[in-house]
């Protein structure tokens, strides 16, 4: 195998695939890449055997042929030659190494053959749609940081993406997320091809990777969903997935649809002040209090051992006075996705739900649990 590349394009290659290794691996081949040159291009695949990302870039092909690398190392050296640089690929038949040569700089890398890589299958796909790459980041933005960290409720370590129909009758995509303290809540226009899709739960890690290979991508990205994978298309680069094999609950139980005690507050005055005022607040719970009353939210932190804190805030809130208390992490994640000026919270007493609405956005709604204050 011999070929000549641009940097850039095998930089942006390997950024697409890289990730999806697994950085301690007791099987040595699934730390390695595998780059495959024909024709006039380098294909790169990596794998952790549930989550496979390819891409390929433009090369000029002296030798075809193929052999895996570690991926981590490769990365790492192609991220820092010189931009511009051509970089020259070669497998070296006497002692099966890489040899990378770029200007003055040369590398050589061990390699395991192409032949012991493993590759996931693909299943026949019952469901395909084209989604603009716009409204995908969208729907990963505003839900993947209330997916659940707790291995145990592996069925919320996911987005649940399904078709459903909205208030007004209209088919919606829609993305949900929830760790059981809060759920977040994201829906764009049904695509074609996506009615009957009853419900998949997309594992966390290829939520991340699939939002790192549209980042900055225009126009529409191909998804195929099967019982078992999904795949998401963009451009060169290809990404497959397994499933969480799960139950979803039902979410819809927890939105609350009767909170009428109404506050408006300036997002980011309202962010700032969480985050000052959780300074002194327990490293576990981040426990803060929310004290509303006609005009005005008070925030306030008491611990004995680490301290006081309180912050007072103009705002709209014209029903009777009440205090409830919020996990302040997840005030603050909440706040970073509201795209208006203000963010309208919805009450009903301090110990139900609250509803936090974006009035830029009626599309996205989040739902956060009360904590004991």
């Amino acid at each position: 195998m011999k070929l000549t590349i641009e940097r850039s394009d095998l930089l942006n290659a390997l950024s697409h695939v890289q990730n999806v290794v697994e950085r301690r691996n007791t099987i040595p081949i699934l730390s390695n890449v595998l780059l495959q040159a024909s024709g006039n291009e380098l294909r790169l695949t990596a794998t952790d055997l549930d989550i496979e990302a390819v891409d390929s870039a433009p090369a000029k092909v002296a030798s075809e042929g193929a052999v895996t690398a570690p991926a981590g190392t490769l990365f790492d050296v192609v991220r820092k030659l010189p931009a511009g640089a051509e970089v020259e690929l070669e497998l070296q038949p006497e002692n099966q190494r890489l040899s990378i040569q770029a200007g003055r700089s040369h590398f050589e890398l061990p390699t395991l053959p192409a032949s012991d890589f493993q590759t996931m299958t693909t299943d026949d796909s019952a469901i395909k749609f084209a989604l603009d790459a716009k409204d995908l980041v969208r729907l990963i933005d505003k839900t993947r940081f209330a997916i659940s960290t707790e291995e145990t409720r592996y069925y919320l370590n996911g987005v649940f993406l399904h078709t459903t129909d909205d208030a007004d009758g209209k088919p919606v995509l829609r993305a949900v997320a929830t760790d059981g303290h809060r759920l977040a809540l994201a829906e764009a226009k049904a695509p074609d091809g996506s009615a009957g899709l009853e419900g998949v739960i997309v594992p966390r890690k290829a939520v991340g990777e699939a939002r790192r290979l549209i980042d900055g991508l225009d126009g529409p990205v191909d998804i195929e969903i099967s019982d078992t994978k999904i795949i998401v298309r963009a451009g060169r680069a290809t990404l497959t997935s397994k499933l969480i094999d799960g139950s979803f609950p039902d979410y819809g139980r927890v939105i609350p649809k009767g909170n009428t005690r109404k506050l408006s507050i300036d997002n980011k005055a309202f962010e700032a002040a969480v985050d000052r005022v959780s300074t002194v607040s327990a490293e576990r719970s981040r426990s803060v209090k929310l004290s509303l009353s006609e005009g005005k939210l008070v925030l306030a932190v008491n611990h004995a051992e680490t301290g006081v804190g309180n912050e007072e805030l103009e705002a709209e809130y014209g029903d009777e006075p009440m205090e409830i208390g919020f996990n302040a992490k997840y005030l603050l994640d909440i706040a970073g996705q509201i795209e208006a000026p203000e963010a309208e919270f919805m009450f009903n007493d301090p110990a139900s739900p609250a509803l936090v609405l974006d009035p830029s956005d009626d599309s996205a709604r989040y739902v956060l649990m009360p904590l004991r204050v």
